[in-house]
């Protein structure tokens, strides 16, 4: 895992250096520049296959391709083997090399063959072009800006780093960030930079200063599989899991597991041990006792795989840590659970250098209850539009809005925090009046909404869940767990998003992993593989923080500071509904929103390590 950074033909070349500072802990352990004709490409290296041997940026044997490359990939050894067999030879142990090698033989259609999760440049210094491309799901991000011909990093940071760079903040990204609790691809905070959106590559031409993008892989749509039964799909997803997980396990440091105690990452800690891990590490965080402490049953699951259990107490999310977690953020992230994953890479990167992760098992297998939640259940009734027409004309209370909405709009209601509404939901509201036309506030759903009708149009569950791939999965669970890890130099890995149960979920029906109240193959595999039923059978748990006692506890006076100063830190906010509602979640009183009130505060706290940005465009 590991940090890039490059320029080609910039009037930042010379800075690259230097930003390259900001990806440091990405790459703790090397970093290196290669300057060439016009380009620069810069490397911040976490070494975990071939430490001796996979330097990067990394050239071709004739010197002509020159890679910097961030992530994994998983089959790698299969790949090396092909290559071989087709007359190719290798220097390294790398995975690098064999990305690089891959390259040579089959060009961008290569991109296909990868089971992995990467982001990477590959500058062709003969034709004068860089390929990019970014995994499937979006599992390691790629940041682009064409400002002043290309550069492009692994995050944002280090754009905050060029001399000169404009601060502007982007209004579409701000208002995904205040629905969604995150900018959303393909754009980015900065209004000068872009985000590569998952399962997409470019080319970048440096001659004619050209820029082309497309889609190398597609979110398929659901094909109703009507003769799979349970038990097929069960097994189907456990061959998938298996190979996914033994392909996972390959480095050359030490390697373990998160362990809540919950179904998926419970499932990986068992697929770990059959596939012979050996000195299997697990690491849980552990609360005081209360709704928030699953600490006894991730013992039960360490016990059974004979692991070493490491159970670290919760830290204390004073006001000091919880900003010090905020200042890793290359943007904001307004999901609270960013603070405990960040809490627990830290003391997890102490005893290993790798760890895998349950991520994605709730959006690829139908772990929420919004999927049985179709919008054919909810349909119009004779009186809601005119009740919706009084309401927008201010003839009755906003609050009455969501009595007004029907079908996909009011699961698309139910799906942000803020929106294109009157009432509690209303983004307008918290926004500056000249601000509101740059944050184009009526296009709040347009992304999310084009995304469905890509995939058939109607909101049940199959659509749903593919629709979370590349918004909620990829624009906030991923974020979460990349900037958390990286933070500490520690590689997350995500067996449950590999190629093969990507795949395999996918063609199993949506009616299938909805059964049993929701995640019933994943469930099944729990029964299949003896885990303790304390695992599979009970409600689901959030891995997140008490913010109902932080916010007058420990977080009062950070956030009384922060809202205090909303003018200056934000002045496109509308200072005055922030601060209400700062006061209403302060003193729990109607109309708190503990979530909203967190999305704020994460932000006035993210304008403040980083200030200058008064600008917003569109």
């Amino acid at each position: 895992m590991c940090g890039i950074l490059g320029a080609i033909h910039s009037r930042w070349n010379d800075s690259l250096e230097s930003a390259l500072g900001a990806l440091a802990k990405r790459g703790p352990d090397a970093r290196a520049i290669h300057r060439g004709d016009g380009i620069v490409l810069g490397h911040a290296r976490l070494a975990v296959i071939d430490a001796a041997g996979g330097h990067q940026p990394m050239a071709s044997a004739d010197g002509r391709f020159w890679l910097i490359f961030n992530g994994e990939i998983y089959n790698f050894v299969a790949l090396r083997t092909e290559l071989i067999q087709l007359g190719h030879t290798f220097a390294t142990r790398s995975d690098s090399e064999v990305l690089l090698t891959a390259y040579l033989q089959w060009g961008e259609a290569m991109l296909p063959r990868l089971d992995g999760m990467f982001a990477f440049g590959l500058w062709d210094a003969q034709e004068k072009q860089l390929f990019a491309a970014r995994d499937r799901l979006g599992i390691k991000p790629f940041f682009y800006s064409t400002l002043s011909g290309l550069i492009f990093s692994s995050t944002l940071a280090p754009f905050l780093r060029l001399p000169g760079f404009p601060r502007r903040l982007s209004g579409r990204a701000l208002r995904d960030y205040l629905a969604f609790q995150t900018p959303l691809a393909p754009d980015a905070l900065l209004a000068d930079c872009q985000q590569l959106p998952p399962g997409h590559a470019l080319r970048y031409d440096a001659e004619s200063a050209s820029l082309e993008i497309w889609r190398h892989w597609s979110i398929p749509k659901a094909d109703q599989n009507a003769s799979l039964e349970l038990e097929q799909a069960i097994t189907l997803a456990d061959q998938a899991l298996g190979e996914s997980v033994r392909r996972q396990l390959v480095a050359d440091v030490p390697l373990g597991a998160f362990l809540s105690g919950g179904i998926d990452s419970s499932l990986i800690v068992r697929y770990m041990a059959e596939a012979g891990a050996r000195e299997l590490h697990c690491f849980s965080l552990k609360f005081a006792p209360g709704p928030f402490d699953e600490s006894a049953h991730a013992r039960r699951v360490a016990a059974q795989f004979g692991c070493t259990h490491h159970e670290l107490p919760a830290p204390t999310i004073d006001a000091e840590y919880f900003l010090s977690a905020i200042a890793d953020l290359d943007q904001p992230l307004a999901d609270p659970s960013y603070i405990m994953t960040h809490a627990l890479s830290r003391m997890t990167r102490a005893q290993v250098t790798v760890a895998l992760s349950g991520d994605g098992g709730d959006e690829l297998f139908g772990g929420y209850p919004r999927y049985g939640d179709p919008q054919a259940a909810h349909p119009p009734r004779f009186w809601q539009p005119w009740l919706r027409r009084l309401v927008e004309a201010g003839l009755l209370p906003g609050a009455l809005t969501r009595r007004a909405l029907h079908g996909r709009e009011l699961l698309s209601y139910r799906r942000v925090e803020l929106g294109p509404w009157r009432g509690r939901k209303s983004l307008n509201h918290l926004l500056a009046p000249w601000a509101q036309n740059r944050v184009a506030v009526a296009q709040t759903l347009a992304g999310w909404q084009a995304l469905i009708d890509e995939l058939g149009g109607e909101l049940d569950g199959a659509t749903m869940m593919r629709a979370d791939l590349w918004s909620y999965l990829s624009e906030n669970c991923l974020v979460k767990t990349d900037r958390a890890s990286m933070a500490h130099g520690l590689e997350a890995r995500v067996p449950l998003l590999g190629q093969p149960v990507v795949e395999a979920a996918l063609a199993i029906p949506a009616a299938l992993h909805m059964q049993q109240g929701g995640k019933a193959v994943l469930k099944g595999l729990c029964r299949r593989g003896g885990l303790p039923e304390s695992v599979w059978n009970r409600p689901k748990h959030g891995f997140s923080v008490p913010l109902r006692e932080l916010f007058p506890g420990a977080w009062r006076p950070l956030g009384a500071r922060a809202f205090a100063d909303c003018e200056r830190l934000a002045p496109f906010l509308n200072a005055a509904a922030a601060r209400d509602q700062w006061e209403r979640t302060l003193h729990n009183r109607s109309g708190a929103n503990r979530r909203l009130t967190y999305t704020l505060l994460v932000l006035l706290l993210w304008l403040e390590l980083h200030p200058g940005f008064e600008e917003v465009a569109w």
